[in-house]
């Protein structure tokens, strides 16, 4: 298999942390360009890649073929679109851009220009998630009927300069980790007949969202996704309810943290959860219940780049398809309104 060579936009927190060390670690994948408008911490990382001052020096590179785009979201409709101009395939990291009409035009663009673009949707690829695709697969727990995910954390005071707190297009929570539950709901059960969605600011002083509750409507279950910056106590990962009992798991898959502290995928025991993490299947017997820890499946964020790498050199399918990426575009503007309007809405057919 040859040798896909990557340029990198953008070294800020998702660049540094969640794209650059991935393509890294993965095979057939070459880090070959990362663009830093100023400074010298990518130099100081990967001594051996290129580090450029701008996009235009970057796609002046001919011998880039995938481009990922891993700045702030206004941005990501402008760079996407150069780097399709220039013949180039583009991850861009969630959200895909800041509107529908947006993710359309890249979507459109893309089919035009015969390459392919795709959305970051990492956490696929969480440990814990790849075990309760599992659990839903088996059936153990019979009819669902209630499904919980959490991303709750605990940041009460206000980052005021950055980008994300700002009102500005692309910013607040819902666009932040919304990407992420919504991806994980509809790969597990599909699209839902309806949402409803509570979008608010908790924090005093916050100018945007900043906490979210939405219920996702499927006939005979609900999903509920939730997140916010003020629980110091956290619950449940996950919760999964049927009607022969339920799956819980605590704790949060270990990647993320890995990846901030500076390990790297190609490092021994990636992604492994501790056994006190992991998850409990309970099952009714009668009046009783049946309690059976689940071993939490190693999680691995190569797998979105290796999908990307064999879709490029041999034509796969994309996991994530730009259609999915259109999709999630307008279910998180589907949220907004109907947090505006406090009401119930059909989801996009």
């Amino acid at each position: 298999m040859r040798t896909v060579q990557v340029g990198l936009i953008g070294f800020g927190l998702g660049g540094r942390v969640f794209h650059a060390p991935i393509i890294r670690a993965t095979s057939g994948l070459q880090l070959a360009a990362i663009v830093e408008r100023s400074g010298d911490s990518a130099r100081a990382i990967y001594p051996d890649v290129r580090i450029v001052r701008s996009v235009s020096e970057l796609l002046s590179m001919d011998s880039i073929e995938l481009v990922v785009v891993t700045t702030p979201n206004p941005t990501h409709l402008d760079l996407a679109r150069q780097c399709l101009l220039a013949g180039r395939h583009v991850v861009v990291d969630k959200p895909f851009t800041t509107t529908s009409a947006e993710a359309d035009e890249l979507v459109r663009l893309a089919k035009q220009r015969g390459r392919l673009i795709t959305v970051y949707q990492n956490r696929r690829w969480d440990g814990d998630f790849q075990t309760l695709r599992q659990v839903v697969k088996d059936g153990a727990l019979g009819q669902l009927v209630l499904f919980e995910s959490h991303l709750e954390r605990y940041r009460p005071k206000l980052k005021q300069e950055a980008w994300r707190e700002l009102p500005k297009p692309g910013s607040g929570l819902w666009f932040d980790l919304g990407p992420h539950l919504l991806d994980q709901a509809l790969v597990l059960f599909g699209r839902p007949e309806a949402m409803t969605a509570d979008l608010r600011a908790e924090r005093e002083g916050a100018a945007v969202d900043d906490a979210f509750d939405v219920v996702l409507h499927y006939p005979g279950m609900r999903a509920l996704i939730r997140s916010n910056l003020l629980t110091a106590v956290p619950g449940p990962r996950f919760r999964l309810n049927g009607t022969r009992g339920s799956f819980v798991k605590h704790g949060s898959d270990p990647q993320e943290e890995a990846l901030k502290r500076g390990a790297t995928p190609d490092q021994s025991n990636w992604g492994k959860e501790p056994a006190e993490n992991w998850g409990t299947l309970s099952i009714a017997e009668g009046d009783t219940l049946r309690e059976m820890r689940v071993p939490t499946e190693t999680g691995d964020y190569r797998h979105y780049y290796e999908n990307v790498r064999d879709a490029i050199v041999t034509g796969v399918p994309l996991d994530v398809s730009p259609q999915h990426g259109l999709l999630m575009m307008q279910a998180l503007e589907l949220g907004i309104e109907s947090s505006r309007r406090r009401c119930t809405l059909p989801f996009p057919a």
